[in-house]
């Protein structure tokens, strides 16, 4: 199991007090955020940025130039930019870091309480997303992410974590989706019991978040 530090809202002196701690996997829920931190902190070699927020089609360019891992894809739309971008950058011929000259790992984020003002494909449109990346060359399919629902009630978030396995393992099983990204602060031991292979991890470690302007390039914005 790895453990992604979420690091939305917090500064930069706080992620190289995690780095130096060890931590190489970073999470961020925004894109802008993301790639300022990518950024501002480029001489760490060997961070890991994980994009975990939901992504937009018209941003695939910098997910594609900045994130390790991208948790969020959920359309066949959304695989296909990616992939495009991600043969750009190479194509571009510039001196590259390593990571760029290869396909980009990718998870499908699947709506599994099929809320209506949360992101992720459908259960029963995971197939048709899954066959969509597996034809991209500059993508790696990496497995599944899923957020359950908010409540207090501890059994929800068991259900959400034990469906997506079960969905993992009834769409070619870890051989063809090794990753499940679910669990977070609240629920990581439900979601670790569930199978649970990258866990995203923020109050936990950094505390509590604070207040946030949402900017022109996030999705929160609108």
């Amino acid at each position: 199991m790895r453990l992604i530090a979420v690091s939305k809202t917090k500064p930069a002196a706080a992620i190289r007090e995690a780095y130096a701690a060890g931590q190489r996997d970073f999470g961020e829920n925004y894109l802008q955020e993301l790639v300022r931190k990518a950024e501002e902190l480029g001489e760490l070699a060997d961070i890991r940025w994980h994009m975990i927020g939901h992504l937009q089609t018209n941003k695939a360019k910098l997910a594609a130039r900045h994130a390790s891992l991208v948790h969020s894809v959920d359309s066949p739309r959304v695989a296909e930019a990616l992939a495009r971008r991600r043969g750009e950058w190479v194509s571009a011929g510039m001196d590259l870091p390593a990571h760029l000259a290869t396909p980009l790992r990718v998870l499908v984020e699947v709506n599994i309480a099929g809320e209506a003002q949360k992101a992720g494909c459908v259960p029963a449109a995971l197939g048709e997303v899954l066959a969509s990346i597996e034809r991209e060359p500059w993508l790696a399919l990496g497995g599944l992410m899923t957020v359950p629902p908010f409540t207090d009630e501890p059994d929800v978030a068991r259900r959400c974590f034990e469906r997506l396995r079960a969905l993992r393992d009834a769409h070619g099983g870890p051989e063809r989706l090794p990753e499940l990204s679910m669990g977070m602060s609240d629920d990581l031991e439900a979601a670790i019991a569930a199978g649970a292979t990258l866990v995203r991890v923020g109050t936990a470690i950094f505390g509590a978040r604070s207040a946030r302007t949402p900017t022109p390039l996030d999705p929160a914005s609108g």
